[in-house]
């Protein structure tokens, strides 16, 4: 008798591994709003998320332009209108080294490269300069806006205000970093040159606007966080 009562004390419990339990869901009316909510978010996002991006927001007494020099030749073109257009007395280009061919090319930054580039479009040589930034594996904008800052704070052109040229979407995340670095002893704007990639107003028809919007993105929101 007292070993079946051990027996008993010692039964295992059992392990209930599921259960029933009350949930609120959606009604058919209510699921149809959410439905409606969210594709009205995602065509907003779709239509907003570019011009978001790719800011034109110059400051209009700007006397200096800073060009990032990785731009593409049609891109500085656009960038040396608007040169020509303005009031201002000097480019400044940025980048650091050129990932390929600096074995065989003149010129070993995207710096040097593109102030040439300019020269050769009709810029006199005197109104441009190269601002070279050193190799990095990461934050390369950032890299570029502290060597911007030391050449700067050592040149004679004390600037109260420039505009920062870049292309396309990338521009928002260039603006914060080089606003990061440089505000607010300097106002920062910043000029969007276009993409000849895809169509900005349609982006989400090519492959490669749907890349560049959805990796710029991220980069800005981890701009934001980590930078």
């Amino acid at each position: 008798m007292q070993k079946i009562r051990n027996r008993r004390r010692l039964k295992i419990p059992k392990i209930s591994l599921i259960k029933r339990q009350e949930i609120w869901t959606l009604t058919a009316p209510g699921w149809i709003i959410a439905i409606a909510i969210i594709a009205n978010c995602a065509i907003f996002t779709i239509s907003h998320i570019h011009p978001f991006l790719a800011v034109n927001f110059p400051v209009k007494s700007a006397e200096i332009m800073v060009i990032e020099g990785w731009l593409p030749d049609y891109a500085l073109q656009e960038a040396f209108a608007k040169f020509q257009s303005g009031n201002y007395r000097q480019i400044i280009t940025t980048g650091g080294t050129l990932e390929l061919g600096t074995y065989l090319a003149e010129y070993k930054t995207f710096a040097d490269l593109s102030a040439a580039t300019l020269k050769k479009m009709g810029l006199p040589p005197d109104k441009v300069v190269a601002v070279s930034s050193p190799m990095v594996i990461k934050d390369r904008s950032y890299a570029s806006a502290m060597e911007l800052q030391h050449w700067l704070s050592q040149s004679h052109l004390h600037p109260k205000s420039i505009n920062l040229v870049s292309l396309d979407v990338h521009t928002r995340r260039s603006w914060l970093v080089f606003k990061k670095i440089l505000s607010p002893q300097i106002q920062v704007g910043a000029i969007a040159t276009n993409t000849q990639e895809y169509d900005p107003q349609q982006w989400w028809f090519y492959s490669q606007g749907v890349r560049s919007v959805i990796y710029e993105t991220i980069a800005y929101i981890y701009a934001i966080l980590f930078n």
